[in-house]
């Protein structure tokens, strides 16, 4: 008797195994599937990937019509608690990002802006404008710190035109020192690539 049920347990695993070494890629495949819906930093992870392939690197036009001057501005905090406005950038060229610690995408593409950013934060003929859009900004402060992020965190404080933000993270954007949106990104891309590095270095200079 106790000889039959140990055969029946040896019998009921390798059936159990059998199951799962079938079906193995399906049920890696809803792990997976099941990381990526509730775990952001898996999203983020497998968006960074992606970003090595060179499929999302960032792009400046080289358009510069007046058609493409941004008309409407708006006020922003910045991270020393100034009320600025866009409108007093002209003269300087100026990247936006409008981002959430939430955000797989906008999480993916940090340590390219980050990059960028330490690639010219001396050059004082550029701003940088990290719009946080969390409920309290202070969680997105938070997490920069955490991240040990330098980039400058803002704070929309007057209803940002429709023209470079319409709701979509992340969002970037370009303007030269005439105020011409030389580029409106939505979704994640590399900002640390060469060539988008010497396109902004050709704003600076003109």
């Amino acid at each position: 008797m106790i000889e039959n049920n140990k055969n029946e347990k040896q019998t009921t695993k390798l059936v159990v195994l059998n199951k799962i070494k079938k079906h193995f890629s399906s049920i890696l495949m809803l792990i997976v599937f099941g990381l990526l819906i509730f775990s952001p930093d898996a999203k983020s992870f497998l968006i960074k990937q992606l970003m090595f392939t060179g499929l999302f690197n960032a792009e400046i036009s080289s358009v510069n019509s007046t058609d493409n001057t941004l008309e409407n501005h708006f006020d922003f905090k910045d991270y020393e608690g100034n009320i600025r406005s866009t409108a007093d950038l002209k003269g300087k060229v100026v990247f936006i990002n409008f981002w959430a610690s939430w955000c797989p995408p906008c999480i993916a593409e940090f340590p390219s802006i980050e990059k960028f950013h330490s690639e010219f934060k001396d050059n004082d003929k550029i701003v940088f404008v990290m719009i946080n859009l969390d409920d309290d900004i202070a969680t997105g402060k938070k997490f920069f710190q955490k991240k040990n992020y330098s980039m400058p965190i803002a704070q929309a404080v007057s209803k940002v035109p429709e023209e470079i933000y319409s709701g979509s993270l992340p969002t970037s954007v370009v303007l030269d020192k005439k105020g011409i949106v030389r580029m409106r990104h939505t979704g994640f891309a590399d900002y640390s690539g060469e060539k988008f590095h010497i396109q902004v270095q050709q704003l600076l200079d003109e």
